[in-house]
C-alpha cells in the first residue's frame, strides 16, 4: 500500500497516467520478485506498471507462467493482471508501448519509444517496514557466509580461490553476489577495487563483498591478518571512525522529518574527520559510499551532492586509509543506527564519531595462525 501511495503521488505530480519499471531493482522493489534471465541486459523480461488503479505484469509467452506462479510474492492475484504478448512478435520495450493508450503519458525506467523517462531512486526511498525485514535477514547471511569463509583464510590462499568460496557461501544462502573483492596485502595497499586475482594473500587481506536478494543491496568488508603490519591496525581503527562519523552525520542530516540534510552534508562531515584524524585528502583516492537500497548504491555522497538524506534507510559508508577499510550496511532511523551485517560472531573495537556523540562497535582485524 505504502508504494503504490508513492506511485500515485508521483503520478499526479508529473500529471501521468501510467508509470512502468523493468529494470531488475525496481520490479523487485514493487513485486518482491525477480525478472532476470539474461544478467547481461539492462532490463528483465518483465515489466511491471501501474496506472493509479491496476497494477499490470507484461510478459512474453515464454515467461508468463512463472513469473505468476514464482516472482510475484508481494501481489495478490486479485490486484494483478499478467499480460502476455508472443515472443517471437515483439519485444518489452515494444509491449509497454503499445499498453500506453493514444494520448495518454507514460514514464518507464528503460527507453521506451514514445514514452519519457522515470528516474526510480527517490520512491525508493525510504525504506517500508517489509523491506526493513528482508534487509536484516539478507544482512545476517551475507555477514555470516563472508565471516565462515575468512576464518578459513590461510595465507598461501589465492585472490581467486577465496572469491570463489565467497561466492559459494553466499549461493548457498540464496544471495547473489554482484560484487566480490579480495586483496592480499600486497594488493589491498596499492588498490581500492581489489579484484581477484592469482596472487596469493600474504600477511593479511581485505575481503569486500556486495549481495544481492529480492532487489535489495547489502555491502560489508572483513580484515583477516596472518602477520599484519604495524600500521594495520591503527589505519583499520581510522577508517572505522570515518566510518561511524559518516553515520553519525547521516542520522543528523536525516532530522525529525526524514528530509532534513544532503548527501553533501555527510561528506563534509566524512572529509572533516580524515583531516582531524590526520589522512587529509585520503576521501579524494576512493568513493565514500552513500544510501543503499534496491541498488549497491542508490547514490554516491561529493561534495555539495544534493541528494536528500532520508530515514528510515540503508546506508553503506566505506572509508579507506591505506590499506585499511571499514565497510558495513546500517539502518539509519531517526532514534537508532542499526548494523544490518552483524551475525555477533565477529571481533569488535569501540569507533568514536568525529564531532558527533556516536560510539559504536565495529569489526575489529581477526588475527589467524596461518
Amino acid at each position: 500500500m505504502e508504494k503504490r501511495e508513492r506511485l500515485e503521488t508521483y503520478l499526479e505530480s508529473n500529471d501521468l497516467d501510467s508509470v512502468w519499471f523493468a529494470r531488475p531493482n525496481s520490479f523487485a522493489w514493487l513485486t518482491g520478485g525477480n525478472n532476470v534471465v539474461d544478467r547481461e541486459t539492462d532490463a528483465g523480461v518483465a515489466a511491471v506498471g501501474y496506472d493509479g488503479t491496476t497494477l499490470r505484469i507484461v510478459t512474453d509467452t515464454i515467461e508468463a507462467d512463472r513469473i505468476a506462479d514464482e516472482e510475484l510474492p508481494d501481489l495478490d492475484a486479485d490486484e494483478v493482471s499478467i499480460e502476455q504478448y508472443p515472443w517471437h512478435d515483439s519485444s518489452l520495450e515494444a509491449a509497454i508501448a503499445a499498453r500506453v493508450g493514444s494520448g495518454e503519458r507514460a514514464a518507464a525506467d528503460i527507453d521506451v519509444p514514445g514514452v519519457e523517462r522515470v528516474d526510480p531512486t527517490p520512491l525508493r526511498q525510504p525504506l517500508t517496514k517489509r523491506d526493513r525485514e528482508r534487509y536484516r535477514r539478507l544482512g545476517r547471511e551475507t555477514a555470516a557466509a563472508v565471516e565462515s569463509v575468512c576464518r578459513e583464510l590461510r595465507a598461501e590462499d589465492t585472490e581467486h580461490e577465496v572469491a570463489s568460496a565467497l561466492r559459494v557461501a553466499l549461493s548457498a544462502r540464496d544471495v547473489e553476489a554482484p560484487v566480490v573483492l579480495v586483496g592480499g596485502a600486497e594488493r589491498a595497499q596499492r588498490y581500492r577495487h581489489y579484484t581477484p586475482t592469482e596472487a596469493e594473500l600474504g600477511d593479511y587481506a581485505l575481503v569486500s563483498v556486495t549481495t544481492q536478494r529480492a532487489g535489495l543491496h547489502a555491502s560489508c568488508t572483513r580484515t583477516v591478518a596472518f602477520d599484519p603490519p604495524s600500521w594495520l591496525e591503527e589505519r583499520h581503527a581510522t577508517a572505522a571512525r570515518v566510518e561511524t562519523t559518516a553515520l553519525a552525520a547521516t542520522q543528523a542530516a536525516a532530522g525529525d522529518d526524514g528530509t532534513a540534510g544532503t548527501a553533501g552534508d555527510v561528506f563534509a562531515a566524512i572529509r572533516d574527520a580524515y583531516d582531524a584524524l590526520g589522512y587529509a585528502g585520503e576521501w579524494e583516492r576512493h568513493h565514500q559510499g552513500g544510501a543503499a537500497g534496491f541498488a549497491g548504491r542508490e547514490w554516491i555522497a561529493t561534495p555539495d551532492h544534493d541528494a536528500p538524506v532520508t530515514a528510515p534507510m540503508a546506508y553503506a559508508w566505506n572509508p579507506t586509509v591505506e590499506g585499511a577499510k571499514s565497510e558495513d550496511t546500517h539502518l539509519v532511523t531517526e532514534d537508532a543506527v542499526e548494523s544490518l551485517t552483524d551475525t555477533d560472531n565477529w571481533p569488535t573495537t569501540t569507533a568514536s564519531a568525529v564531532g558527533y556523540e556516536l560510539e559504536l562497535e565495529r569489526p575489529a582485524v581477526l588475527t589467524l595462525e596461518d
